[in-house]
């Protein structure tokens, strides 16, 4: 599977050119033909303002940020006290900006909405990492994300220290159980999944152990374990290991932080888990403004 920063390393024009269009979006659907309540605000206005945590979290999104407040106004200057991917405390003081009052209070709801997201991805992330550190498992994402944040959903996880099922259906073939359905077996699929040469990844998901020795037989080099015991998914591995073969297998389906340190010990290479990007709390964070211009911390 393709990773992330395979496709937008971090600081190049690709990435830079996603954030742009993910803001510029996000910014047209809230401003629309303008901002009326901060036409309350003096227009020569300058003031000062903190974004502050309310809470523990990994932060992620600070590029989304800074060019949410360029967007609506370049002369904005944002200094941020923390580094993408650290873990902050609550009433820890996250930024310090400066600029004229219109723009920032446009600016604040996206700007807060993407850290806000982003940073409740990675912080979830990285729980379930930590969760089994010292195993040699790894914790994936899955295409259950919000539309239209898909890649920068996919950018948090990897800040959270997880890594990257794939983007999207055009990175990968991944052959589920209505896909064998309407190509009649799980040989036939495969067959036609290797015929394609696609020069992509190719997955299978099984949900018994008999289709998983079908699919070894068939030559899968991966395959996504689909609800499986603790109990079956050693089994499997057992059998993954005796098959000669060392398919790569990914267990998913029901996992939670109180149960991903066993799954991760029956000796299975990845864990996917939907709930990273689907069932997201945002973060609690907010911007303070001071209206004499300047900061209060």
């Amino acid at each position: 599977m393709t990773q992330f920063n395979e496709y937008y390393p971090y600081g190049s024009a690709a990435f830079k050119s996603l954030i742009t269009t993910q803001v510029q979006a996000a910014l047209d659907e809230d401003i629309g033909s303008g901002d009326l309540t901060a036409m309350l605000v003096p227009e020569n206005q300058r003031v000062s303002a903190t974004i502050i945590a309310r809470e523990t979290a990994i932060i992620c999104g600070k590029d989304w940020v800074n060019t949410c407040f360029k967007l609506v106004d370049t002369g904005i200057n944002i200094e941020w006290l923390v580094d993408e991917g650290e873990r902050v405390q609550p009433e820890q003081v996250l930024c310090r900006i400066n600029g004229l009052a219109r723009g920032l209070l446009t600016a604040e709801r996206c700007a807060l909405n993407f850290l806000q997201s982003l940073s409740a991805c990675a912080t979830e992330t990285r729980k379930y990492v930590d969760a089994i550190t010292g195993t040699n498992a790894q914790i994936l994402d899955t295409r259950k994300t919000i539309p239209h944040l898909r890649l920068a959903q996919k950018y948090a996880v990897t800040v959270g220290g997880g890594h990257n099922q794939r983007l999207a259906l055009y990175d990968g073939i991944l052959i589920k159980e209505n896909h064998i359905a309407a190509a009649g077996s799980i040989s036939k699929v495969m067959q036609k999944a290797y015929a394609l040469n696609a020069g992509k990844s190719i997955q299978i998901e099984v949900e018994n152990l008999h289709e998983l020795k079908q699919a070894l037989d068939a030559n899968a080099t991966s395959i996504l374990l689909d609800n499986f015991s603790n109990e079956l998914l050693r089994e499997a591995v057992s059998i993954n290991n005796l098959s000669g073969k060392k398919a790569i297998l990914e267990a998913s389906g029901g996992i939670t932080l109180n149960n991903v340190r066993a799954i991760a010990l029956t000796g299975v290479d990845r864990i996917s888990i939907g709930s990273l990007t689907k069932n997201i709390h945002a973060i609690d964070l907010s911007m303070r403004v001071n209206e004499l211009g300047h900061a209060k911390i």
